[in-house]
């Protein structure tokens, strides 16, 4: 974090705006404001301002996954209104061929287009001239807390679109019905229950394993997702749950037999009263947990984010300066459905 009593940094723009206004002016007559002059207070509150972004810019959220977990493309130009990709399934066969084989069979891809819009999430923040004032007679910076808070609403707005898409504007997000993405059906266990909560960790193990080989049937075996997301109460229970004279966590157990899984990871957001940011969940105790299968590869899904975060120049408006903060996402696109597998019900 950088140290506030030796930043001297501003943007341009944004003290070229405070300078136009009568802002700065009306603070530096104001008494005991210890300005020399309105472009002394000027550049004052364009450092304040641009130390303010910075922190934004900087400030991570842990409990927003989707922007954590899966890979993340800033390739699109923030100008393009769409993004057309392709969602490939591999075709073909090689064979053993003679020294002079002119018969070579062909390998190739199958891929359908999918055009995806790419949309605007806006909002901003601002301060008053009072705060202003307030702020220099006090020799306290100005609040933080609201460009952090601004950051935060529109990094929350594309988790919930990478997760659940965005019916009313045609966004896809992982778990999103119109994404090709199979479904796996749990089998009820021995307490006659298909959620983990309720099945022995032979039973679990043997999910996973179950989802595991859907995949390698429907890919061939070419597609090993290595990823596996789970509701956090599920995380939990499996993390804290001991196998009877063991020594093992459930979790353990998992990473120690399950073939080709690297990380197991938690999601609020796939919890069963999350609807939000799960389709499948509600508000009302209906809903139902869901875990997610992936191979974790740019190469197979990204979640597009042509303008993750900006902040524009500050905007004197009245007796505040408001600053616009902006950000372009186009959601999830997957290249691969097949090298995922969302179960409904863990």
């Amino acid at each position: 974090m950088k140290n506030k009593k030796t930043y001297y940094r501003y943007d341009s723009a944004d003290y070229a705006a405070l300078s136009k206004s009568d802002i700065p002016a009306a603070l530096a007559d104001t008494a005991g404001m210890r300005f020399d002059s309105a472009e002394d207070a000027s550049v004052f509150f364009a450092r304040e301002l641009d130390y303010i972004k910075s922190q934004s810019y900087d400030v991570e959220y842990p409990e927003l996954t989707a922007l954590s977990i899966f890979p993340i493309s800033s390739e699109v130009d923030p100008g393009a209104e769409t993004i057309t990709y392709y969602s490939y399934d591999k075709t073909g066969i090689a064979k053993l061929i003679s020294n002079y084989a002119t018969d070579l069979p062909r390998a190739d891809v199958k891929g359908k287009p999918t055009t995806a819009s790419i949309k605007s999430i806006g909002d901003s923040y601002g301060y008053s001239i009072q705060e202003m004032r307030a702020s220099r007679m006090a020799g306290k910076s100005l609040d933080v807390r609201k460009g952090e808070s601004a950051r935060y609403q529109i990094d929350r707005l594309n988790n919930q679109i990478a997760w659940a898409g965005d019916e009313e504007t045609g966004l896809v997000g992982v778990l999103s019905s119109a994404n090709d993405i199979p479904l796996y059906t749990l089998p009820i266990g021995v307490n006659g229950s298909i959620s983990w909560g309720d099945k022995t960790p032979t039973e679990i193990m043997a999910d996973i394993n179950g989802m595991q080989k859907q995949v390698a049937a429907a890919t061939k075996n070419v597609e090993r997702p290595d990823t596996l997301v789970l509701p956090s109460d599920v995380y939990i229970d499996i993390s804290t749950r001991q196998i009877e004279n063991t020594g093992y966590t459930v979790k353990r157990f998992i990473e120690e037999n399950a073939p080709y899984l690297k990380d197991i990871i938690p999601a609020s957001e796939l919890q069963s009263d999350s609807p939000e940011t799960n389709p499948y969940g509600a508000s009302d105790g209906t809903g139902q947990n869901v875990a997610l299968l992936f191979k974790n590869d740019a190469r197979k899904l990204t979640i597009e984010n042509p303008m993750p975060f900006y902040q524009y120049p500050v905007q004197p408006k009245g007796l505040e300066v408001v600053i616009p903060c902006e950000a372009r996402t186009a959601g999830a696109i997957i290249y691969y459905p097949l090298s995922l597998l969302i179960a409904v019900g863990v």
